[in-house]
């Protein structure tokens, strides 16, 4: 598969630049996407950000060379890129759970993260259920925050933000402003990604009457979506976050599509009943050559 070969031949590059400052646009490109994409890729497919991997990699080559090479641990850390002997001591004792000195001690005990490399996997146990739109030009309004774009970080800080405009009663002004009534479910879109950030905002599609007062508008151009669905289920059942997982970690890899930075949604839809559907609609373009 071409897809294996890329992100393999990307692992090669990392591994012959750990000495050296990376090139994150370099990488990208060899695994032939956006530097966003792949930083937005990789943590799902492998459950490691990529500047976690490459520090783990890093610590892993540097206790070889203390424990088998007799190299200075000053040499050592610039080596690596670190600053100072002081930062890379901290940065090995919090990985290998002792200081560089130690590390030629019998019988010390090391961590060592080995070079990850990529295989075909079976699985095909759950069907991914999706379907390629073109839609207009999108016009919302609501409140927004800044996020990070680092591994996890936005599962926790997401909720969190939630948790506020629920609490402070801006989900209650934004409902009364699109004229939902007390249980209607609104919307939310990410954007503006960066490589170590992205917006979120809260709200819903901007009425006829304009811009509520206290509301931010966002517009936001034509554009082909991929469209994913959690299913319709309880409250609170809908596993949002695994359905990210596998959006990012089995269907892009395996699709001819790749992120077209642009605007991603969560649309939340009440089917009645007490049972809710949430859809992730991720902005696309068919990669080059496909």
């Amino acid at each position: 598969m071409d897809w294996l070969a890329r992100m393999n031949n990307a692992m090669e590059y990392i591994e012959t630049h750990l000495t050296e400052e990376m090139d994150y646009d370099q990488l990208a490109r060899i695994a032939c996407c956006s530097t966003y994409h792949f930083h937005r890729m990789f943590p799902f497919i492998t459950n490691v950000p990529l500047s976690e991997y490459i520090r783990r990699r890093r610590l892993t080559l540097a206790a070889f060379d203390l424990q088998l090479g007799g190299a200075k641990v000053i040499d050592v850390a610039l080596k690596y890129g670190y600053e100072s002997p002081e930062a890379f001591s901290r940065a090995f004792k919090k990985m290998h759970g002792v200081m560089p000195t130690s590390a030629r001690d019998k019988g010390v005990s090391l961590k060592a993260y080995p070079r990850l490399s990529f295989h075909i996997s079976i699985r095909g146990d759950a069907a991914m259920n999706y379907r390629i739109e073109e839609k207009q030009a999108i016009e919302m309004f609501g409140v927004s925050t800044v996020i990070s774009a680092d591994g996890e970080r936005p599962f926790i800080e997401i909720p969190e933000f939630w948790t506020r405009c629920i609490t402070d009663g801006t989900v209650d002004r934004i409902r009364a402003a699109a004229e939902l009534g007390d249980n209607g479910q609104i919307h939310s879109v990410t954007y503006n990604h960066q490589a170590e950030s992205k917006n979120y905002m809260i709200g819903y599609f901007l009425p006829q009457s304009g811009l509520p007062e206290g509301f931010e508008r966002f517009q936001i151009p034509p554009q082909t979506y991929a469209i994913f669905s959690t299913g319709v289920n309880p409250d609170g059942q809908n596993d949002i976050h695994g359905l990210w997982r596998r959006i990012w970690g089995e269907w892009f890899p395996s699709s001819n599509y790749e992120f077209a930075n642009g605007p991603e949604f969560e649309m939340t839809y009440d089917r009645g009943s007490g049972m809710y559907e949430i859809e992730v609609w991720i902005p696309v373009v068919k990669r080059s050559g496909a």
